[in-house]
C-alpha cells in the first residue's frame, strides 16, 4: 500500500547546498515515494552537486536574495515542468557569523535584516509568486528549529527570525485560504550533523550536548527530519495546517536528566 500517496507528484525542494543538507535527504525520501523531485539550489556550483546527486531530475538555481531570481525561476519550471506542483519545500537559511558571535543587542542592523530576507521573507515571497502552479491542495513545508525559545548564544539572532518564519505560517495559510486549501507547516528538528551547521561557532559541543539530553542518547538523524516532512508534503497530514513539527527524540522535555545535572554539579 502506498500509504503516502506521493507517486507521480510534483514537488520543489529549494536549498540543497550538498549531500548533507536537509534538502537533499528530503530529495531523496520524496523520491522513494515516487514523487517528481525538482531541485531550486542557489548557484550553478550547487547546480553541478544536485546534479549529480540527482541525475534524473531537474535541477534550477535561484538566489533567493533578489526577488527576480525567484519570478524567473517560477517561469522556467513553468515552461520546463510544468503543473500542477503538489508540494513546496523551503529549506533556506543564512546567517553571517564571519565576525564570531556577538551579544544579541549587539547585532549589526545589516546581518540580520540579510538573515531575514533570505531565512524568513523569501518563504512569503517564493509562496507568493509560485501560487499560480500550486495544485488547490498543495503543502508547503520549511524547515525550522525545535525551540525559538532557548537563548542559545552560539546561534545568535537566527533564533528570532526563525520565529518570524514560523510565525508566518497561520498568516500564509489564512491568505491562501482565500482561494484555495495550501497547508503550510514547519518540520523543527534538535541539532542536526550538516554542513550549514558546522559553520556555526561552538556548534559541535552544542551538539555532543544534545546527544546527552535526548532520551536515546543519539543525535538526531536528518532522515528521522525527512521522513516528517514527507508526511507533511503528502495527503495523510491533510488535517495539519499552521503547525511547527518538534522533532527532537524527547530533547525538550529532558535538560534535567540525572546524568546531565550530575555532570553539572559534580
Amino acid at each position: 500500500m502506498d500509504f503516502l500517496a506521493l507517486d507521480g507528484k510534483k514537488i520543489i525542494v529549494f536549498g540543497l547546498a550538498n549531500k548533507k543538507s536537509v534538502a537533499c535527504a528530503i530529495g531523496r525520501v520524496l523520491i522513494d515515494a515516487g514523487a517528481e523531485v525538482v531541485h531550486v539550489v542557489r548557484s550553478e556550483k550547487r547546480a553541478h552537486t544536485a546534479r549529480k546527486l540527482f541525475p534524473d531530475h531537474p535541477v534550477f538555481t535561484c538566489d533567493v536574495e533578489e526577488e527576480g531570481n525567484i519570478i524567473r525561476v517560477r517561469d522556467e519550471i513553468a515552461a520546463n515542468v510544468g503543473g500542477p506542483i503538489a508540494g513546496l519545500v523551503h529549506s533556506i537559511a543564512f546567517a553571517n557569523y564571519s565576525e564570531g558571535i556577538r551579544p544579541f543587542h549587539e547585532t549589526l542592523k545589516g546581518d540580520f535584516l540579510q538573515a531575514l530576507d533570505i531565512s524568513c521573507f523569501s518563504l512569503i515571497s517564493i509562496c507568493n509568486h509560485f501560487k499560480g502552479l500550486l495544485a488547490k491542495d498543495a503543502s508547503v513545508v520549511t524547515i525550522s528549529i525545535s525551540t525559538t525559545k532557548m537563548a542559545a548564544e552560539n546561534y545568535g539572532y537566527m533564533a528570532p527570525i526563525k520565529a518570524a518564519l514560523e510565525s508566518s505560517l497561520c498568516f500564509l495559510a489564512k491568505g491562501f485560504s482565500a482561494f484555495s486549501q495550501v497547508r503550510f507547516n514547519a518540520v523543527c528538528p534538535s541539532l542536526l550533523k550538516t554542513s550549514a551547521s558546522a559553520g556555526i561557532p561552538g556548534y559541535v559541543d552544542s551538539y555532543l550536548y544534545a546527544e546527552q539530553a535526548i532520551l536515546r542518547k543519539k543525535a538526531l538523524k536528518t532522515i528521522e527530519a525527512a521522513n516528517v516532512a514527507a508526511f507533511l508534503l503528502s495527503s495523510r497530514s491533510s488535517g495539519i495546517t499552521g503547525q511547527c513539527l518538534v522533532v527532537d527524540a524527547g530533547m525538550g522535555f529532558n535538560y534535567f536528566d540525572r546524568d546531565i545535572v550530575a555532570g553539572v554539579v559534580g
